[in-house]
């Protein structure tokens, strides 16, 4: 399949690996990081995606990790021939990523009671449970990472080196702070539904279930509002 698809799956491994594993950190008992808060949550997803997107491009891949962003593209340009190669790269790499998240932090499950707690490590789930504004939550968040990507390729700030991704990481932080807190911002399907995955089927001491009834927003929604967002931009002459 390429280069495009081990760095797809390399890039997103590294993007959970560090994201979920920051989510760990805060959430898992006897963790020195736990409850260090929302703010290290964010921080740590954007420092993520930045490594992330750093492995892919140097694997030979776009970078997008993320199967909104990459069907996104490819109704805009009207090019699906990567989707079969960059959509699997990028859930076989969160479910790695995943199971890397359990490895590392393999004595503290046992130690943590809370069900939610293990599960809100590998995937999402709503602070308040409401299917129509859950899902308009996602596709909102999806919708701003979209939109604003084209902005920052429509100035060309990001074209020069690997400034580009700096600038993508900084808006998954802001996304994170600004609109993280209705669903924990999944905003890219293979983030939640691989390490969900990871979940179901990996042996974590006391896990419980896998909300597999929310499953679907979080993939459903960043697709819709990914597409809505590059819609827009080339609307308004960003593309």
């Amino acid at each position: 399949m390429g280069s495009g698809f081990l760095g797809e799956l390399l890039g997103t491994m590294t993007l959970i690996l560090l994201g979920d594993g920051v989510v760990a950190g805060v959430l898992l008992n006897r963790s020195k990081a736990q409850n260090s808060g929302w703010i290290v949550i964010t921080a740590g997803w954007a420092f993520g995606v930045l490594c992330g997107v750093l492995v892919a491009v140097a694997a030979g891949a776009p970078g997008h990790l993320n199967p909104a962003v990459s069907i996104a593209f490819a109704v805009i340009g009207g090019d699906y021939s990567h989707l079969a190669t960059y959509i699997p790269a990028q859930f076989i790499g969160a479910f790695l990523g995943g199971v890397l998240v359990w490895l590392m932090y393999l004595p503290h499950w046992a130690e943590t009671k809370e069900e939610g707690l293990k599960l809100a490590v590998f995937c999402t789930g709503p602070a308040i449970r409401n299917t129509g504004a859950n899902l308009i939550s996602e596709i909102i968040g999806a919708f701003a990472l979209l939109f604003i990507v084209a902005a920052i390729g429509a100035k060309s700030v990001g074209s020069p080196g690997y400034f580009g991704p700096f600038l993508v990481a900084l808006l998954v932080w802001a996304i994170g702070l600004s609109l993280g807190g209705p669903t924990g911002y999944a905003i890219n399907p293979a983030r939640d539904l691989g390490p969900r995955i990871a979940h179901a089927v990996l042996p974590i001491a006391g896990k419980g279930g896998s909300d597999w009834g929310y499953s679907w927003i979080p993939v459903v929604g960043p697709i819709i509002g990914g597409i809505i967002g590059l819609v827009v931009a080339k609307a308004a002459g960003m593309l």
